[in-house]
């Protein structure tokens, strides 16, 4: 690509961004979610539309636009919690994370053996596990809408900031085990120190940059130094800097990110809107160009490669896999009907299941490139769903 070309694609991009910026709130208020949109201004300028941008693209790229933006999207979302709501519904995000999260991965692995017989049972339980973690940024036209009970939006934020990471390290493990000639390494307390490991050190590294970041931040208020252009940064280099050191360290990222948010949002409680305000902004754009990224480089080709199980399978992991274990995660509560069945739809799959493809195109696994497709023909398949049900859905919650 020379650089005549890059100059040509980035005043297009700023030019889309700017238009979006006209017309966002009125998208908002209709039945289309703004990465539908920007998944079709990706697809028109991909190599099957326009043949712009795309062309190019390596997976590794992509996943560095993904991380950013969902170390940002965890880390403002987090902030912006309710820790007053959290405190008196713990039970909400607990279940779901500790019941309905296994049961989907069961469950999503028992579908994957029985439609889809290319794949291995470690590959099955590969797949489940990719599909388990809902997308914090799909979610956020649910989480943020005010008429959705906050006991049911506070749950489905926390869950949807703990799940992904919770999910790296069992990804892991079982995609050492399918590439593994032994399982003599492979013990029970071999998988919990990698899961331990993963959360661990992703909470220390979250929890800590958090506390430090919010005090000198205080400090420095106090010392009358803090720049007001500045200081709209500190937010987005917290998040940041906690999910890269995370990484670095072979913990989570992800869960740094949120449980760092969580801490962040509470130490700068007066000022957290303020200070986040510009973070938010930050992941909306970087959220914006990975959709187009994503349609211009990937689904235009793939869509054609869908199978029938593909799609299938890709149906019922949004459904049934995913709403019943959420449901029976409540047995014996008083959560109504309405919320439990509210939850369990919206978990929708988007940018950590495609972290997740990458990281298994990575091993090279012979059941990868099926195992892609069908992430994908999900991701798509929810894109869509979730996106069109996501208005309705939450006005008539508010109304219960």
């Amino acid at each position: 690509m020379d650089l005549e070309h890059i100059y040509a694609v980035m005043s297009l991009i700023a030019g889309i961004v700017f238009f979006y910026t006209l017309i966002a709130k009125r998208i908002e208020n209709s039945g289309i979610s703004g990465p539908i949109v920007y998944v079709i201004v990706g697809l028109l300028l991909g190599e099957y539309g326009f043949a712009i941008i795309g062309e190019s693209l390596e997976m590794n790229q992509l996943r560095l636009f993904v991380d950013l933006t969902l170390a940002l999207i965890l880390f403002s979302d987090a902030a912006q919690s309710n820790l007053t709501v959290l405190k008196q519904k713990a039970m909400y995000p607990v279940r779901m994370l500790l019941l309905g999260l296994p049961g989907a991965i069961v469950l999503g692995t028992l579908f994957a053996v029985v439609l889809l017989d290319v794949l291995s049972l470690v590959e099955a339980a590969i797949l489940a596990t990719m599909l388990a973690a809902t997308d914090a940024a799909l979610g956020k036209a649910v989480i943020s809408n005010p008429k959705v009970p906050a006991p049911v939006s506070e749950g489905l934020n926390v869950e949807s900031g703990l799940n992904d990471g919770m999910c790296v390290p069992i990804l892991l493990l079982l995609i050492a085990i399918a590439t593994s000639s032994t399982d003599s390494q492979l013990t029970t307390s071999h998988a919990l120190m990698v899961f331990a490991e993963e959360l661990g050190i992703g909470m220390v590294v979250g929890l800590s940059l958090a506390y430090i970041g919010a005090k000198l931040l205080q400090w420095s208020a106090s010392k009358d130094w803090l720049s007001e252009v500045w200081s709209q940064l500190t937010v987005g280099a917290i998040a940041l800097s906690s999910f890269g050191l995370a990484q670095t360290l072979h913990g989570s990222g992800y869960i740094a990110a949120f449980t760092g948010g969580l801490l962040f949002g509470h130490l700068a409680s007066r000022h957290k809107h303020k200070l986040v305000l510009t973070t938010e902004s930050m992941a909306e754009l970087l959220a914006m160009l990975t959709w187009i990224l994503f349609g211009a480089a990937v689904i235009g080709q793939v869509i054609g490669l869908f199978s029938a199980n593909m799609i299938v399978y890709a149906l019922i992991s949004l459904t049934l896999v995913r709403m019943l274990p959420i449901y029976l995660s409540f047995l014996g509560t008083s959560v109504p009907k309405g919320h439990r069945l509210f939850m369990g739809w919206f978990g929708p799959r988007g940018l950590a299941s495609i972290v997740f493809t990458i990281i298994v195109l990575d091993a090279d696994l012979p059941g990868g490139q099926f195992i892609a497709l069908t992430v994908t023909c999900t991701v798509i398949l929810s894109l869509v769903l979730h996106g069109i049900t996501a208005r309705p859905l939450a006005e008539r919650i508010g109304k219960d």
